[in-house]
């Protein structure tokens, strides 16, 4: 819960960890609340650090409860709160230097324990913001290993790993959202979709592609009765407002693509793939077509995630994730971050790694280590300058 600009992280979310006694307190909200409420009216100052530090030292010594605050029947009107932050902020109200500060602090932890507060885009609750301990904010993501858990595998050339779309689903949708993957390869974001109670549509060139990925998909725990549907077709050409239709639904509330690197690996021998694109013009022109076929149905106001590397050619870089981010600005978004990713190994450097060191000082280039996670917004932002 946001409070005059500060955020408190009080609550066990029981979906995401079990209850630790040696962590965690349970308490009878009611009682907790008009209790310190009680504390708030008072007008002496001794007395309200006194009754502060009684409360602080039931949370510490629950066996101590006289006030049914704590040692109560699971069942009542009681909720988790995790022990640490409970003291620190009861420790803050008892080191106050001024009655007004203090009571700044209990406002704070009231409304703290009271109130729940998600955004528009997604269902994290800002009242326990420092939980989300998995959810990245910063530009540079060092991910030292690929998810494998569940159906999750690397059998697939080109594919990304499954931390990319569970991240942008955690910060860019609600649950039930809909969200379309234009280039699904081997069905990573649908599965990521299955776990996490989001709705979702994949795009898939190659049919024997597809058919896998849809087994694959299929295999995952769906413990939230969610809708995956794969379509086999071109990303240029597929008619979505069908699929849409069949859904029920007339917009997704986020896109995730992926696309080749141009042709650092051939996908098939298909003309239509962009990795057969003959230059990296016609690719990016090629990929502008899937943004023109496929962003009209994202929502306004959502988002739209690419993951994508450079590459050489000739002994040159050529930054294929510049020219893509210009292609989509030349549409209606507006960029909102541009995520540096490590990749530590790809199969196709897989135990070579002397060798590419080797070329790279004979060559006078740095090794590839890094992509791109190019999030945009849908929706220029006024007066906004070039």
């Amino acid at each position: 819960m946001k409070v005059n600009g500060q955020v408190l992280d009080l609550f066990v979310d029981l979906e995401k960890e079990p209850y630790d006694w040696r962590k965690d307190i349970i308490i009878n909200k009611s009682k907790l609340l008009e209790k310190i409420e009680e504390v708030n009216q008072t007008d002496n100052f001794i007395l309200l650090k006194r009754s502060v530090a009684f409360i602080k030292s039931i949370v510490n010594f629950p066996k101590s409860d006289k006030e049914g605050l704590v040692n109560i029947d699971q069942n009542g009107d009681t909720m988790v709160l995790k022990k640490g932050p409970i003291l620190e902020e009861l420790s803050q109200i008892e080191e106050s230097q001024t009655m007004e500060r203090a009571k700044y602090y209990l406002d704070r932890l009231k409304k703290g324990i009271s109130e729940i507060k998600t955004s528009k885009i997604n269902d994290i609750n800002l009242n326990r913001w420092k939980e989300y301990q998995d959810i990245l904010t910063d530009s540079l993501w060092i991910l030292d290993k690929r998810d494998d858990s569940g159906v999750h595998a690397g059998w697939y050339w080109g594919n990304f790993i499954p931390q990319i779309p569970h991240q942008l689903m955690m910060r860019y949708t609600k649950k039930d959202d809909w969200v379309l993957d234009p280039f699904l390869g081997s069905g990573t974001t649908l599965i990521e979709c299955r776990r996490m109670g989001r709705n979702g549509i994949g795009v898939e060139l190659n049919p024997e592609t597809a058919k896998k990925a849809k087994e694959l998909i299929s295999k995952e725990f769906d413990a939230n009765n969610i809708i995956t549907e794969v379509i086999t077709g071109d990303s240029r050409k597929v008619k979505l407002e069908e699929t849409l239709d069949k859904l029920g639904i007339k917009q997704v509330q986020l896109v995730i693509m992926h696309p080749p690197y141009h042709d650092i690996i051939k996908f098939s021998k298909d003309e239509e793939d962009l990795s057969n694109a003959k230059t990296t013009e016609a690719f990016v022109n090629m990929f502008g077509e899937v943004l023109d076929k496929t962003t009209p149905y994202l929502e306004k106001g959502r988002y739209l995630g690419i993951v994508i590397g450079d590459k050489y050619y000739k002994g040159t870089w050529i930054p294929l994730g510049f020219y893509i981010m210009n292609e989509v600005l030349k549409r209606d978004f507006s960029l909102k971050s541009i995520i540096v990713k490590n990749f530590e190994e790809t199969r196709g450097k897989r135990n070579q790694k002397e060798l590419w060191r080797y070329r790279a000082l004979v060559g006078g280039f740095y090794i590839f280590k890094h992509e791109y996670i190019l999030l945009f917004k849908k929706g220029k932002v006024k007066n906004a300058s070039v």
